[in-house]
């Protein structure tokens, strides 16, 4: 018989020893025992934590898609007349955005941001890429974390409005008032990244519309980004690196685009210069491409 169970049949379990009343008495657990309190309120704390980060989650997605028609809003500038206009609603935009970055600095309330940063990062990146195209449209300068953070100062008291006159050093000053919530460096470099992008379209859309004096702006000021990120190269964040190599390209087309205009600008229509720039650029792809 041993043999049997050993070859193919069933073997007799160890528990199977014990009575069938000592088996049972395992599942019937106190619920108020200290162990069991104290699992619910991790459960309860785990719970409550997900909840918090798939609401951040939700609001970092609407910050992105506000930020995105605000920058596509702004390239409208070199081809209307009202570049006023074009601000101002462009302000207005990003009034919006910033009443969603205040309902984030609330849910932080009390809260590590770095714990949940990542679930706002792509939103916090995308607002730094519109406040500082629109920055650099108006003054031809890049906008500093510092400002960009001061914007980011909100009162309950004028309904989430920007209130530069009462720092707060944590997310919720709650004698005064007032929540704040600071972009990280890396927030900052990756948007600043992510601008150099826009830039180059934006110097594309000026030379299409006959603008010769926008695309040396923008190639001066996209040398002084590259040579700062130079500076950071592999020391910094895995993904400032990374898009060290997309910024090279940006500025290699915004060059492209100068030289055309400075060796052949006098000799095209200003009408014709877009399909030139454009020729050369594909030339620029195509040898990325083939190294």
């Amino acid at each position: 018989m041993s043999s049997k169970e050993g070859s193919g049949g069933f073997r007799k379990r160890k528990h199977d020893n014990f009575p069938h009343n000592q088996r049972r008495e395992g599942k019937d657990v106190n619920s108020s025992s200290p162990v069991m309190l104290a699992f619910k309120s991790f459960q309860q704390e785990l719970d409550a934590r997900h909840d918090k980060y798939e609401r951040l989650v939700k609001l970092s997605r609407d910050i992105t898609v506000e930020s995105k028609r605000t920058i596509f809003l702004l390239h409208r500038i070199t081809s209307a007349p009202y570049m006023d206009e074009i601000l101002t609603e462009a302000e207005i935009k990003l009034d919006g955005v910033r009443q969603k970055i205040l309902q984030v600095a609330q849910e932080l309330s009390g809260e590590d941001m770095h714990q949940f940063h990542r679930a706002i990062t792509t939103g916090l990146q995308e607002y730094v890429e519109a406040v500082s195209f629109q920055h650099f449209i108006k003054t031809r300068s890049l906008i500093s974390m510092d400002e960009i953070n001061k914007q980011l100062i909100f009162s309950t008291e004028d309904n989430g409005k920007e209130n530069k006159t009462q720092p707060s050093s944590d997310a919720q000053d709650k004698q005064c008032g007032t929540w704040r919530l600071k972009i990280t460096p890396v927030d900052y470099l990756l948007g600043v990244a992510d601008l150099t992008g826009e830039l180059m379209r934006m110097c594309i859309n000026s030379v299409g519309n006959g603008d010769i004096d926008t695309p040396f702006e923008v190639s001066q000021f996209l040398r002084q980004v590259y040579d700062g990120f130079s500076f950071i190269g592999n020391t910094g964040p895995y993904e400032v690196s990374k898009k060290l190599y997309t910024l090279k390209q940006s500025l290699a087309k915004v060059e492209n685009a100068c030289y055309a205009l400075k060796v052949r600008g006098s000799e095209i229509p200003k009408h014709m210069l877009a399909d030139v720039f454009s020729v050369k650029t594909e030339m620029i792809d195509q040898e990325e491409g083939i190294s």
